[in-house]
């Protein structure tokens, strides 16, 4: 069996226990990113996360994010400007029936990449300011990030790699800890500018802890040809 099989078969022996779990809090979400080279200074970064209460149909919230970034320095510490819409789809407490809400959010954010032998460090530091119905809410949020090649010096062509993030969130108002996301996951590069990934993320709230089961693709395709 060529080993790039080996992803596709560890996701489908997963997706069983979901599907046939009577009574789970366990989520899913299905991720699309794609990061398009403008240039060697600009970017643009666009992305769609569906996320279910249970492995799909059930929806829990679409996101649509966008925005235009720019590299203060070659390849590295980009800064962005973005706009993201969430339509959030809650269940009416002691009810089977769900609201919807729709927030729009204006963020800013700063990425700085690093790496160590073949370990590669992302930071992220993400300013949202969020429009609710009714409601403006600011918050912060910082992202670390380390993926790690398997078996290669770096993540390239037809190259496994292991995947985790930490995410903490804060309020600029009281509960002013909105929540953490840890994360772990397998990751396949197809080549340089196409990536899967499938793990599990733990939502960490005040009173409560939430399991996601999580399925990426990532698009890195370059809006124009290299010279």
């Amino acid at each position: 069996m060529k080993i790039k099989h080996v992803f596709c078969s560890v996701v489908i022996m997963f997706l069983p226990k979901f599907i046939y779990a009577q009574k789970s809090d366990t989520g899913s979400w299905y991720m699309y990113f794609g990061n398009q080279k403008i240039n060697s200074k600009w970017n643009w970064w666009n992305e769609v996360q569906y996320r279910n209460y249970n492995l799909g149909g059930d929806l829990e919230q679409l996101l649509i994010r966008t925005g235009i970034g720019y590299n203060l320095t070659e390849n590295n510490n980009n800064i962005l400007l973005g706009y993201a819409y969430v339509n959030s789809k809650p269940y009416i407490a002691g009810t089977d029936e769900k609201t919807s809400t729709v927030e729009n959010r204006i963020y800013q954010q700063y990425i700085t990449r690093q790496n160590f032998g073949r370990v590669f460090i992302q930071h992220r530091y993400r300013l949202e300011e969020r429009f609710l119905p009714k409601d403006f809410r600011m918050r912060f949020r910082y992202f670390l990030s380390l993926n790690i090649p398997i078996g290669k010096p770096t993540i390239a062509e037809n190259t496994f790699y292991l995947s985790a993030y930490n995410e903490l969130f804060v309020n600029f108002e009281k509960p002013v800890f909105d929540r953490d996301r840890v994360y772990a996951a397998l990751g396949y590069s197809i080549n340089k500018n196409f990536r899967l990934e499938a793990g599990f993320m733990y939502q960490i709230y005040e009173t409560r802890n939430r399991p996601q089961f999580q399925l990426g693709f990532t698009n890195n395709l370059p809006l124009t040809k290299s010279k």
